[in-house]
């Protein structure tokens, strides 16, 4: 595609950067039209729509026509991961949802392995149709993503409440779990709770966490297919190379879900899993030899994926009210995204890569310095409402009381 499109100097890192304005500023918007319109029929929707994009980006001639076409893709496919994410917790209590956003986003570590598969199987059909390799894959992947998100239509259900696979037995014990952890809040749409998400200190802390996991979440799907190269493999082998630190994180992304849950613990996880990263990422700075580089890309693959899916549901579950956290949860991923363009720039350097590497060792920094600030911050606030609900005496009796107050209700923890 470099070739074909004369990709020169920055024009692939501003291809692959400029998906990411409008994907950012279009998500919170995305998350409300989700909540005024029914999920099942606003997800399949945009799917439809990015399928359709990707299938046409098949048809790309130059540089100029790949910026727009790859800015369209960023508009569609915005509400899909934050539309997700609170669909989730439309459907479980707080305890549960870790896994269930994990097993999600393992389907994106598992893209990533199968990504490199098909690419490599795909760039066999050079000449096919009088296309290349490059535009079947688009054609291929965009038809594939049309046909799913036409069969979601009808296998996707809005909410507990009107799901015709439940009894009425399991309707009510969802129902019944999920308002007792929601804390007795408001479900309903008023504009108040929009504003509480955007004032919210910790809304900015959940980005800022979020921001340093997914810089180098983006760094190893776009460039470990260059990074594997440049250790001296084939572009071919570098594609089925890439393959085996996609497999690692998508199975720590379901296994660190799991536990995460069944711990109830965020963040210790989230920096447990930087930390790996780090490691892997300090591997790849100093090695000159391909095999111990080749490991760092295993380890840093292994370590940060499963931290992006802990990270939201601790976003989603810290934000109380289904309106604020639905918001929050898109300003999260939203802003969080705006780190794509970071990630698109910093690999300049063959074949160290020091520069990138460097800096993706700084947004895992931060992520971890912002982790433990967020476990010191929430563990001090619920102390005090701890104490404020013993002074008051306030019980769960009194929730309809504070129901408007999103997660400042001192009976929310």
């Amino acid at each position: 595609m470099a070739t074909d499109l004369k990709l020169t100097g920055f024009r692939y890192n501003i291809a692959a950067a400029v998906f990411f304005i409008p994907y950012s500023f279009a998500e919170v918007p995305s998350n409300i039209a989700l909540k005024l319109f029914r999920p099942s029929r606003w997800i399949p929707s945009i799917m439809v729509v990015w399928g359709i994009v990707m299938t046409l980006m098949c048809l790309v001639r130059s540089y100029q026509s790949l910026v727009v076409a790859r800015t369209f893709l960023g508009f569609t496919e915005a509400g899909l991961v934050p539309g997700v994410n609170y669909y989730i917790c439309l459907w479980y209590p707080r305890s549960e949802r870790s896994k269930r956003i994990a097993i999600f986003f393992s389907s994106a570590s598992l893209a990533g392995a199968f990504g490199g598969l098909l690419a490599y199987g795909i760039e066999r059909m050079e000449g096919v149709g009088g296309l290349h390799g490059w535009q079947w894959i688009f054609c291929l992947e965009g038809i594939a993503t049309v046909l799913v998100a036409i069969l979601s239509f009808s296998y996707m259900h809005d909410y507990p409440e009107t799901a015709k696979f439940l009894t009425e037995s399991e309707r009510s014990y969802i129902i019944d779990v999920l308002k007792q952890d929601s804390n007795h809040l408001s479900s309903r749409f008023d504009t108040q709770f929009i504003w509480q998400a955007i004032k919210d200190y910790k809304t900015y802390v959940q980005i800022l966490i979020y921001l340093g996991l997914l810089v180098p979440g983006y760094a190893i799907a776009l460039f470990s297919p260059t990074i594997i190269n440049e250790l001296g493999y084939s572009a071919a082998n570098a594609q089925l190379l890439s393959v085996p630190p996609f497999a690692a994180g998508c199975i720590g992304t379901i296994i660190v879900g799991i536990y995460s849950d069944k711990h109830r613990l965020r963040g210790p996880y989230i920096i447990g899993g930087a930390l790996v990263s780090l490691v892997g990422y300090i591997l790849l700075y100093c090695s000159v030899r391909a095999g111990p580089s080749y490991v760092g890309a295993c380890l840093a693959a292994a370590g940060v994926y499963p931290t992006v899916a802990i990270a939201l549901a601790w976003a989603g579950s810290s934000a109380g009210g289904d309106l604020k956290r639905g918001v929050a949860l898109a300003m999260v991923i939203g802003l969080g995204n705006l780190g794509g363009i970071c990630s698109s720039f910093i690999y300049i350097d063959p074949p160290r890569f020091h520069i990138g590497h460097g800096t993706i060792m700084g947004f895992l920094s931060l992520a971890i310095i912002m982790s433990l600030f967020a476990m010191w911050d929430y563990n001090r606030l619920n102390k005090k409402k701890e104490a404020q609900c013993l002074a008051e005496n306030i019980s769960e009796d009194r929730g309809y009381e504070f129901e408007d107050m999103g997660d400042d209700s001192p009976l929310f923890r």
